[in-house]
Protein backbone atom coordinates (compact mmCIF):
# COMPACT_ATOMS: atom_id res chain seq x y z
CA UNK A 1 0.00 0.00 0.00
CA UNK A 2 1.11 3.52 -0.76
CA UNK A 3 0.25 6.67 1.18
CA UNK A 4 -0.03 9.62 -1.23
CA UNK A 5 0.70 12.13 1.51
CA UNK A 6 3.72 13.63 3.24
CA UNK A 7 1.74 13.98 6.48
CA UNK A 8 3.65 12.50 9.40
CA UNK A 9 0.35 12.47 11.30
CA UNK A 10 -1.38 10.25 8.73
CA UNK A 11 1.56 7.87 8.68
CA UNK A 12 1.56 7.74 12.50
CA UNK A 13 -2.16 6.91 12.54
CA UNK A 14 -1.74 4.12 10.00
CA UNK A 15 1.17 2.68 11.94
CA UNK A 16 -0.94 2.88 15.10
CA UNK A 17 -3.26 0.25 13.59
CA UNK A 18 -0.45 -1.96 12.31
CA UNK A 19 -0.06 -0.67 8.73
CA UNK A 20 3.24 0.56 7.31
CA UNK A 21 2.63 2.03 3.86
CA UNK A 22 5.20 3.27 1.41
CA UNK A 23 5.09 7.07 1.58
CA UNK A 24 5.04 8.80 -1.79
CA UNK A 25 3.29 12.17 -1.83
CA UNK A 26 1.55 13.23 -5.01
CA UNK A 27 1.41 16.72 -6.41
CA UNK A 28 -2.05 17.90 -7.45
CA UNK A 29 -3.57 21.32 -8.00
CA UNK A 30 -5.41 22.07 -4.76
CA UNK A 31 -7.39 25.01 -6.11
CA UNK A 32 -11.03 25.04 -5.13
CA UNK A 33 -13.54 25.17 -7.99
CA UNK A 34 -15.97 28.10 -8.11
CA UNK A 35 -19.05 27.39 -5.98
CA UNK A 36 -17.60 24.04 -4.84
CA UNK A 37 -18.98 23.00 -1.46
CA UNK A 38 -16.42 22.13 1.19
CA UNK A 39 -17.46 18.46 1.36
CA UNK A 40 -17.17 18.11 -2.43
CA UNK A 41 -13.79 19.85 -2.40
CA UNK A 42 -12.33 17.57 0.28
CA UNK A 43 -13.68 14.45 -1.48
CA UNK A 44 -12.25 15.58 -4.82
CA UNK A 45 -8.84 16.39 -3.33
CA UNK A 46 -8.58 12.98 -1.63
CA UNK A 47 -9.53 11.21 -4.86
CA UNK A 48 -7.17 13.26 -7.03
CA UNK A 49 -4.27 12.57 -4.67
CA UNK A 50 -4.99 8.84 -4.64
CA UNK A 51 -5.50 8.67 -8.42
CA UNK A 52 -2.23 10.50 -9.04
CA UNK A 53 -0.38 7.83 -7.07
CA UNK A 54 -1.67 4.82 -9.01
CA UNK A 55 1.04 3.05 -10.99
CA UNK A 56 1.55 -0.51 -12.10
CA UNK A 57 4.02 -1.05 -9.27
CA UNK A 58 1.58 -0.54 -6.41
CA UNK A 59 -1.57 -2.41 -5.47
CA UNK A 60 -3.36 0.30 -3.48
CA UNK A 61 -3.03 4.07 -3.00
CA UNK A 62 -4.54 6.03 -0.12
CA UNK A 63 -5.12 9.77 -0.55
CA UNK A 64 -6.52 12.14 2.05
CA UNK A 65 -7.35 15.77 2.53
CA UNK A 66 -8.46 17.73 5.58
CA UNK A 67 -10.17 21.11 5.74
CA UNK A 68 -11.22 23.24 8.66
CA UNK A 69 -14.50 24.97 7.85
CA UNK A 70 -15.86 27.95 9.73
CA UNK A 71 -19.35 28.78 8.51
CA UNK A 72 -18.78 28.29 4.75
CA UNK A 73 -15.13 29.32 4.66
CA UNK A 74 -12.46 26.69 4.15
CA UNK A 75 -9.45 27.50 6.26
CA UNK A 76 -6.38 25.93 4.70
CA UNK A 77 -2.83 26.08 5.95
CA UNK A 78 -1.81 29.59 6.98
CA UNK A 79 0.39 31.52 4.57
CA UNK A 80 2.28 33.38 7.27
CA UNK A 81 2.16 34.49 10.90
CA UNK A 82 -0.53 37.12 10.32
CA UNK A 83 -2.75 34.59 8.51
CA UNK A 84 -2.30 32.04 11.33
CA UNK A 85 -3.20 34.65 13.94
CA UNK A 86 -6.27 35.72 11.98
CA UNK A 87 -7.51 32.12 11.63
CA UNK A 88 -7.06 31.38 15.31
CA UNK A 89 -8.79 34.61 16.31
CA UNK A 90 -11.79 33.63 14.17
CA UNK A 91 -11.89 30.11 15.68
CA UNK A 92 -11.68 31.48 19.23
CA UNK A 93 -14.74 30.62 21.33
CA UNK A 94 -16.54 29.06 18.37
CA UNK A 95 -17.41 25.69 16.92
CA UNK A 96 -16.07 24.71 13.51
CA UNK A 97 -16.22 21.66 11.27
CA UNK A 98 -13.26 19.50 10.31
CA UNK A 99 -13.82 17.59 7.08
CA UNK A 100 -11.45 14.78 6.16
CA UNK A 101 -11.73 13.00 2.87
CA UNK A 102 -10.16 9.57 2.45
CA UNK A 103 -9.85 7.87 -0.92
CA UNK A 104 -8.48 4.57 -2.17
CA UNK A 105 -7.54 3.72 -5.73
CA UNK A 106 -5.88 0.71 -7.29
CA UNK A 107 -4.78 -0.25 -10.81
CA UNK A 108 -7.95 -2.33 -11.22
CA UNK A 109 -10.15 0.37 -9.61
CA UNK A 110 -8.48 3.59 -10.83
CA UNK A 111 -11.65 5.65 -10.32
CA UNK A 112 -11.41 4.80 -6.65
CA UNK A 113 -13.78 5.34 -3.81
CA UNK A 114 -13.89 8.14 -1.27
CA UNK A 115 -15.65 9.01 1.96
CA UNK A 116 -15.78 12.29 3.85
CA UNK A 117 -15.96 12.34 7.62
CA UNK A 118 -17.22 15.43 9.45
CA UNK A 119 -16.28 16.26 13.01
CA UNK A 120 -17.11 19.33 15.04
CA UNK A 121 -14.61 21.05 17.30
CA UNK A 122 -15.29 23.83 19.80
CA UNK A 123 -12.47 26.10 20.91
CA UNK A 124 -12.32 27.96 24.19
CA UNK A 125 -12.07 31.75 23.97
CA UNK A 126 -8.44 32.64 23.24
CA UNK A 127 -6.52 35.69 24.34
CA UNK A 128 -4.28 37.57 21.94
CA UNK A 129 -1.30 36.50 24.06
CA UNK A 130 -2.26 32.81 23.76
CA UNK A 131 -2.61 33.10 20.00
CA UNK A 132 0.72 34.90 19.62
CA UNK A 133 2.59 32.38 21.81
CA UNK A 134 1.10 29.48 19.84
CA UNK A 135 1.98 30.99 16.49
CA UNK A 136 5.54 31.63 17.71
CA UNK A 137 5.80 27.92 18.59
CA UNK A 138 5.70 27.20 14.84
CA UNK A 139 3.09 24.47 15.18
CA UNK A 140 0.31 26.14 13.12
CA UNK A 141 2.16 26.48 9.84
CA UNK A 142 1.50 23.16 8.14
CA UNK A 143 -1.93 22.57 9.65
CA UNK A 144 -5.37 23.27 8.21
CA UNK A 145 -7.02 25.92 10.36
CA UNK A 146 -3.63 26.76 11.91
CA UNK A 147 -3.81 24.27 14.79
CA UNK A 148 -2.92 20.72 15.73
CA UNK A 149 -5.37 18.91 18.00
CA UNK A 150 -2.67 16.33 18.74
CA UNK A 151 -0.18 19.04 19.70
CA UNK A 152 -0.16 22.22 21.73
CA UNK A 153 -3.51 23.20 20.19
CA UNK A 154 -5.19 20.46 22.22
CA UNK A 155 -5.25 22.80 25.22
CA UNK A 156 -7.84 24.94 23.45
CA UNK A 157 -10.28 22.20 22.46
CA UNK A 158 -13.31 22.32 24.71
CA UNK A 159 -15.19 19.59 22.84
CA UNK A 160 -14.91 17.23 19.88
CA UNK A 161 -17.91 15.56 18.32
CA UNK A 162 -17.08 12.98 15.69
CA UNK A 163 -13.77 11.38 14.78
CA UNK A 164 -10.75 12.52 16.80
CA UNK A 165 -8.41 10.77 14.35
CA UNK A 166 -10.28 12.52 11.52
CA UNK A 167 -9.43 15.86 13.09
CA UNK A 168 -5.79 14.75 13.31
CA UNK A 169 -5.93 13.97 9.59
CA UNK A 170 -7.16 10.42 8.95
CA UNK A 171 -10.43 8.95 10.29
CA UNK A 172 -9.23 5.47 11.17
CA UNK A 173 -12.55 3.65 11.36
CA UNK A 174 -13.64 4.80 7.91
CA UNK A 175 -10.16 4.28 6.46
CA UNK A 176 -10.06 0.68 7.68
CA UNK A 177 -13.55 0.06 6.26
CA UNK A 178 -12.39 1.36 2.86
CA UNK A 179 -9.30 -0.84 3.00
CA UNK A 180 -11.47 -3.88 3.70
CA UNK A 181 -13.72 -2.90 0.79
CA UNK A 182 -10.64 -2.97 -1.44
CA UNK A 183 -9.78 -6.46 -0.20
CA UNK A 184 -6.99 -5.64 2.23
CA UNK A 185 -6.99 -8.03 5.15
CA UNK A 186 -5.13 -7.32 8.32
CA UNK A 187 -5.39 -8.09 11.97
CA UNK A 188 -5.59 -5.65 14.80
CA UNK A 189 -2.28 -4.72 16.41
CA UNK A 190 -1.32 -6.80 19.41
Amino acid sequence: MRLASASARRLMLLRQVGLDPEVRPTNVDESRHADEHAVDYVRRMALEKARAGVTGEVDLVLGADTAVVLEDEIMGKPRDQADAMSMLARLSGREHRVLTGVALCSPDRPGGRAVVVESRVRFKRLSDAEILAYVKSGEPFDKAGAYAIQGLGAAWVARVSGSYSGVVGLPLFETLELLRDFGLTFSAPE
